[in-house]
């Protein structure tokens, strides 16, 4: 890694696993056409069809598109309530014409760009390091070539990007500039202002990924390490494989970590990629090269022809287009079993290690927040610390308020809306019936109890009979019979 981030002529460093050496190759061809628009490293896809590349319906796409706008209308009610809605909604993927809206909010970069308000100006009429700005300048060209945006050395890409990376030497002038930060903020430029860019970029670098663009680099050694224990949880074949050759995590790591696989991966795929990064944050990271590890390694078959570190590199390089379809490989990535506390337990594992053999480790991971919603939590934060400290609008341009018309429900939605309102009918009657048993139930414990029977629980009580008497024996003899009784047979008498 040294000569990512040095100064003079040191500039045309080759990124461990040769991904920067790859942009002399790729014009002729090598690795796939070019494309209008295209890069070098990724296949040619304009002269695909439509259903090939996995492209959803159109009205797929404008329901989307809805649901983001009325989202990010809303957002910080959205990330303090919802923000398990915006990570499974980020996981499907962003509308392209959204990204310059949501990534900007997602990563913390406009509540930046709105607290230091007119900041981007001054930074960018900042003369600068002129060592920086050779540095720099050196590189310009090799950023996506091939993209319509980056062709000419004059065009407003090529100088938007020079004036980019000069103003984050001058914001942060210990860090400087490393070259892996080139591809990273032409992405971002592609889709969003240049200032808006930088505040993404700022977010990246110091929310995101600290100390991975610093000159120590320690950041990248720690994730490298903790990258390879959890390969060996998730793909032990793999892990065996390249402990066997001392194939290092760097060796492989390092691009895809530093430059967000925007130099590995179709662009489609690293757009995806991103969406999930901004969300869920590094955690994306290890997944994605996981997948990839699997993928290039994971099977006997495979690792037939990988005799050596070069061979196993090319395998990681050369991995099939097909299975790197963004739908496809970004499911894969989802399903990989690694979570932000497993990041973190392994970071606290593997700092001890390191600490043990270089005491002057320097790097904290607490540093790092794991996601959109710690970002937010801590901008909030922040703002309710420096209430004096007031936040300036945006320009108008920046964030377009856009309305539109909310496109029809799909038929899917149509079933699902029935099948609610069936439910709601069959709960509402079953709670009738509920209540009108209640009544009825109520009803007849409200009836007038009957005679209180005698308690006789304890007693003791002796039954004897009466026998009848003549009339001789009842009355005198000189005495009239009275009337009969009415009823002749014996009767009980009760003694209590």
């Amino acid at each position: 890694t040294h000569g990512l981030h040095g100064r003079g002529n040191t500039s045309r460093s080759v990124l461990l696993m040769g991904g920067w050496e790859l942009w002399e190759g790729q014009r002729d061809g090598r690795n796939g056409g070019t494309g209008q628009g295209g890069d070098g490293l990724w296949p040619d896809t304009h002269s695909l069809p439509p259903s090939s590349l996995g492209q959803p319906p159109v009205e797929l796409i404008r329901h989307r598109e809805a649901r983001w706008l009325e989202m990010t209308s809303h957002w910080e009610k959205a990330m303090a309530r919802r923000y398990k809605k915006v990570k499974v909604l980020c996981r499907k993927g962003i509308p392209s014409s959204m990204r310059a809206r949501c990534w900007p909010l997602l990563c913390g970069g406009q509540a930046s760009m709105d607290r230091n308000h007119g900041k981007y100006k001054e930074l960018e009429q900042s003369p600068g390091d002129p060592q920086w700005l050779e540095t720099i300048e050196k590189d310009i060209h090799r950023q996506f070539p091939f993209h319509e945006m980056f062709l000419s050395p004059e065009g407003h890409g090529q100088r938007g990007l020079m004036q980019l990376l000069k103003a984050y030497t001058v914001y942060r002038p210990r860090e400087g500039y490393c070259q892996a930060q080139g591809p990273v903020a032409a992405v971002l430029l592609m889709h969003m202002p240049a200032e808006q860019a930088f505040w993404c970029l700022v977010q990246i670098s110091e929310r995101y990924l600290p100390g991975y663009y610093s000159p120590e680099m320690e950041a990248v050694l720690l994730d490298g390490e903790v990258f390879v224990a959890l390969l060996r949880r998730v793909c032990p074949k793999a892990y065996k494989h390249l402990q066997k050759h001392s194939v290092g995590p760097l060796l492989y790591v390092t691009e895809w970590f530093l430059c967000l696989y925007s130099r590995t991966l179709p662009f489609p795929t690293v757009l995806r990629i991103w969406d999930a990064f901004l969300s869920e944050g590094v955690k994306v990271l290890f997944r994605v090269g996981l997948v990839l590890v699997r993928l290039a390694l994971g099977s006997s078959e495979n690792l037939r022809d990988c005799t050596g570190v070069v061979e196993t590199l090319e395998k990681l390089r050369s991995i099939p287009a097909r299975l790197l379809q963004e739908d496809t490989f970004m499911a894969e990535v989802h399903n990989v079993a690694v979570s932000d506390r497993d990041v973190e337990r392994e970071c606290r594992t593997q700092l001890a290690k390191l600490r043990k053999v270089r005491p002057d480790f320097g790097y904290r991971p607490e540093q790092r927040l794991p996601n959109a919603k710690a970002i937010f939590d801590a901008q909030q934060l922040e703002d309710a610390q420096q209430p004096g400290k007031g936040r300036h609008p945006a320009p108008a341009f920046l964030i377009p308020e856009i309305v539109v018309d909310p496109p029809p429900p799909l038929p899917k939605e149509q079933r699902r809306l029935e099948r609610e309102r069936l439910k709601e009918q069959r709960w509402q009657e079953q709670e009738r019936r509920r209540q009108e048993e209640a009544a009825e139930k109520q009803a007849r414990k409200k009836k007038p109890p009957g005679r209180k029977k005698p308690d006789t629980r304890g007693k003791t009580f002796h039954v004897a009979q009466r026998p009848m008497l003549s009339l001789a024996q009842e009355g005198g003899e000189g005495e009239e019979p009275g009337p009969a009784k009415r009823n002749s047979a014996p009767y009980l008498e009760t003694y209590f």
